[in-house]
């Protein structure tokens, strides 16, 4: 047993309202700049839809993710190696620019400088942000099905309902949709990572993100073809791959990512989870595709459990760390209330950032029929019928199979259920905790974690700063933070976490990290010790 450890984030999609928020700050703060004009690395999508880049979950047509060989190992669907060096020069399998969009801006100067009383109002024409040319009819875009806005157009192209077999109907007023955030999964068997012919994409041993050294990448692109989720894109000024690095600069001194920061809703939670990275080739090449969500919830170890913290002091990973695994609101939602759910396993990257299914639409439903919208029995009766078809979210979180989708869900209502009970001031009935298989104090923790959580119990972050302990205020994204007087107003002294979560046994070797200050080619041996040594 080889034990590691990952960030991995989860969204309560229940809690998302469509406001793009997360991917306007997403995009200021990493993609705001020439040559990244298309990119996304936060999107949030109207399901139904086809997504963006357009139709990226057809992997008939883009070939991403892995496939399993009858002789039972794993390989990328685009081919091999011999595959990838004959096709090195022309890659077929690549999503153009009209599968993402001409991204444009407006002709203002033609408004600025019109002349006074002129006979025609001016009119700002879109020109593409390219090559600046004016664009005649703008007829695609990151969130063309926002809303539902598009869906009589392409709703039919959504490869889930096709996958599914499923008709939905496209009035309007009949139709469903929720909205599904991505980034990327920063998973445990990347794809982009194998496919990659200059080994510039690699993951992170300490924490599990998946990144693209800028200096070794010689923009082959194979990384694009090769995630499934094609949240790799190539920047046409850099002639480099980037996507999204799960702000690590902010992880490393504690604070959340800049999407997990600034959502309206609080839908996003972060933690760290244990896993045995010795069973994940064994794991992601389970033979049915519907016992993958299963078979990765083996690979995560219990953090509590002694003989995993003696493995995972073995493997020199900093007590800090096992700390937040045991606090992760990760492994909660996934282990202890059983709600999170991965997107895609089929494509047997092994994604880490899973999602808990939305439930909201049922209670309207339920009160429009003239029945108790909050009522235990009604709701999960109901859960079978309801307004967003089980079908349809277990062919995003489960390959297909409803029984862990309807599980979510009726553990989501039982609780709506129960704490209806107890906020207006009647006696809670365990029945209906009994009725999902849990208790009434578990049902309160879970709908304090979803509903009520505070900022430090949704983001459980070690830093890469060890004696700054976590919930310090004032602490800015590269860490200037005065560690001294912070230790002091806990009463911690400096010398007594660093040692330990570094790694080494010299207080001195271990200190703040000024992540704004790293030269190129330089190694800041407070943060990357030598282990040996």
């Amino acid at each position: 047993m080889k034990v590691m450890a990952q960030i991995a984030m989860i969204m309560n999609l229940d809690k998302c309202i469509g406001c793009h928020t997360c991917s306007v700050t997403c995009k200021q703060a990493w993609t705001n700049r020439e040559g990244t004009e298309y990119i996304w690395f936060n999107n949030v999508e109207t399901r139904p839809g086809v997504g963006y880049p357009r139709g990226w979950e057809d992997q008939d047509k883009w070939e991403g993710g892995w496939v399993r060989t009858n002789s039972g190992k794993l390989k990328p669907k685009a081919g091999g190696r011999l595959k990838k060096l004959a096709t090195i020069f022309h890659n077929p399998k690549l999503p153009t620019i009209d599968d993402y969009y001409v991204p444009w801006s407006y002709d203002y100067d033609k408004l600025l400088s019109a002349p006074a009383g002129q006979a025609t109002q001016p009119t700002a024409r879109p020109i593409s942000q390219l090559d600046g040319r004016p664009i005649d009819k703008i007829e695609w875009s990151s969130n063309w099905d926002d809303n539902l806005g598009g869906s009589n157009a392409t709703m039919d192209e959504d490869p889930v309902l096709e996958k599914m077999n499923l008709q939905v109907a496209k009035e309007i007023e009949h139709s469903f949709m929720f909205y599904l955030p991505r980034i990327c999964e920063h998973c445990l068997n990347p794809t982009c990572v194998s496919s990659c012919p200059s080994g510039a994409m690699y993951k992170r041993a300490e924490d599990g993100i998946v990144l693209v050294d800028q200096d070794h990448c010689r923009g082959w692109r194979m990384c694009v073809s090769g995630c499934p989720y094609k949240k790799v894109y190539f920047n046409h000024k850099s002639g480099k791959a980037e996507k999204c690095t799960l702000c690590y600069p902010r992880l490393e001194v504690g604070q959340p990512t800049v999407c997990s920061e600034t959502c309206v809703g609080r839908l996003r939670y972060l933690g760290v989870l244990l896993y045995d990275a010795d069973r994940v080739a064994e794991v992601a090449a389970t033979p049915n595709e519907q016992d993958l969500f299963e078979a990765q919830k083996t690979l995560f170890l219990d953090p509590h459990d002694p003989e995993v913290i003696a493995a995972a002091e073995r493997e020199n990973i900093p007590h800090t760390w096992i700390e937040a695994a045991q606090q992760s609101p990760i492994y909660d939602l996934i282990f202890t209330y059983e709600l999170a759910l991965p997107l895609h396993p089929e494509y047997r990257t092994l994604p880490m950032v899973w999602y808990i299914p939305p439930l909201s639409p049922i209670v309207d439903e339920v009160t429009a029929s003239g029945n108790d919208g909050e009522d235990h029995k009604i709701l999960l009766t109901a859960l079978s019928t309801m307004r967003i078809p089980l079908e349809y979210l277990a062919g995003l979180f489960t390959a297909g199979d409803t029984r862990p989708v309807e599980k979510s869900l009726r553990r989501l209502a039982a609780m709506r259920s129960y704490m209806r009970d107890i906020n207006l001031g009647n006696e809670p009935r365990e029945e209906i905790a009994e009725a999902v298989g849990m208790d009434g104090k578990k049902i309160q923790q879970m709908y304090r974690l979803l509903a009520i959580a505070k900022y430090d119990d949704r983001y459980v972050i070690p830093t890469a700063s060890p004696e700054t302990p976590r919930g310090i205020q004032g602490l800015d994204p590269f860490g200037n933070v005065d560690p001294i007087g912070a230790a002091e107003s806990l009463n911690v002294g400096l010398g007594e976490g660093a040692p330990e979560a570094c790694g080494t046994g010299v207080p001195a070797a271990a200190g703040r990290v000024s992540l704004a200050s790293w030269n190129p080619g330089e190694r800041p041996d407070s943060m990357f010790p030598d282990r040996q040594g």
